[in-house]
């Protein structure tokens, strides 16, 4: 595919989108689902009955505030809490009612990629919680790790809900692992949500409602290319379609296009053809044991501190801590 010299990959968004459609295999990474409609898709999703990991995590906060909140505490300078995706921060605010209720000194640190997720925690914290101090940025992952470096003054408390780790494949897990510890002291505390290997119909169930809510969210994708880049998707011509591999743990979702069809997208100069069935896929949500979990943290220079389920073995959430460097 020749780029038209004419045309500028000047954005993140830009350049990612045409690098996924001009692959064989096409994908598109699903972190651009999360615009304002995408964000409320998003709540609709986690309200489902079928999506079990957000009432599992709720479970799991509501019943242990009070031994996550002893892992967290500081007496002498206080923490930063800072959250990794914090999306609404419907399940953070039990914690964070804790904290304030029982005067812990904190600062809640929220980031997100969505501007406008992080813009409306932000207003409705300072509504609910006036007296929790709140200092939210807008950033990608890997980006916001940077800015960690800088806080070593006290102790962080780096939270990471939802299961989102579960977006990347292994190697790139151990990746992202790897540069939260290097940001970590020894006091430091990493907390993460690790969806746990299941009945495999459970799993699909969760991410293919009957109801079209997931299939809606994942389109979301064609319409804000659409929008923003100046496409033509027909996005009825595409379904939403879900696999799981027990073996593995990777549950995958796909766009796969119902018929032949041209699209264009004006902004990018980019003309892309679809075959009858071709997919595009946009994203994945791996599924863990134990013993993964393991694994990954002695990979990443990690130790497991502890460990919270809920009543039916779902969902995990572990805390992590630096493994001390030996002194030769």
């Amino acid at each position: 595919m020749i780029l038209s010299s004419a045309t500028q990959l000047d954005t993140p968004f830009k350049k990612d989108v045409f690098e996924g459609l001009t692959s064989e295999p096409k994908f598109l990474y699903s972190k651009y689902i999360y615009d304002q409609a995408g964000d409320k898709l998003f709540q609709d999703i986690m309200a489902l009955p079928e999506y079990y990991l957000t009432n599992c995590e709720m479970e799991i906060l509501t019943s242990h505030t009070q031994a996550i909140a002893g892992l967290f505490k500081n007496e002498a300078t206080g923490f930063d809490l800072i959250e990794l995706g914090a999306g609404d921060g419907k399940k953070t605010k039990v914690l964070l009612k804790h904290l304030a209720e029982n005067r812990f000194d904190f600062t809640y640190k929220p980031i997100d990629i969505s501007e406008n997720a992080i813009t409306g925690l932000t207003r409705t914290l300072a509504e609910e919680m006036p007296e929790v101090k709140v200092d939210g940025e807008t950033g990608e992952y890997f980006e916001v790790l940077e800015r960690l470096q800088h806080f070593k003054s006290r102790k962080k408390v780096i939270m990471v809900l939802g299961s989102n780790i579960g977006n990347l494949l292994h190697p790139r897990a151990i990746q992202f692992l790897t540069k939260l510890g290097e940001t970590m002291n020894q006091d430091d505390i990493l907390f993460m949500g690790f969806d746990q290997k299941k009945d495999p119909q459970t799993i699909l169930d969760a991410y293919n409602d009957p109801t079209g809510v997931t299939a809606a969210f994942n389109k979301n994708l064609l319409i804000r290319i659409n929008r923003e880049l100046e496409g033509n998707f027909d996005v009825a011509k595409f379904k939403h379609w879900e696999v799981y591999d027990p073996q593995t743990g990777t549950a995958k979702s796909y766009l796969v296009a119902t018929e032949a069809q041209h699209v264009r997208l004006k902004s990018l100069d980019l003309d892309i053809t679809f075959d009858p069935w071709e997919t595009i896929h946009t994203e994945i949500s791996q599924k863990y044991t134990d013993k993964i979990v393991a694994w990954l943290a002695e990979a990443s220079g990690l130790r497991i501190e502890n460990s919270f389920t809920d009543s039916k073995n779902y969902y995990k959430n572990y805390a992590f801590t630096k493994v001390r460097e030996s002194k030769e």
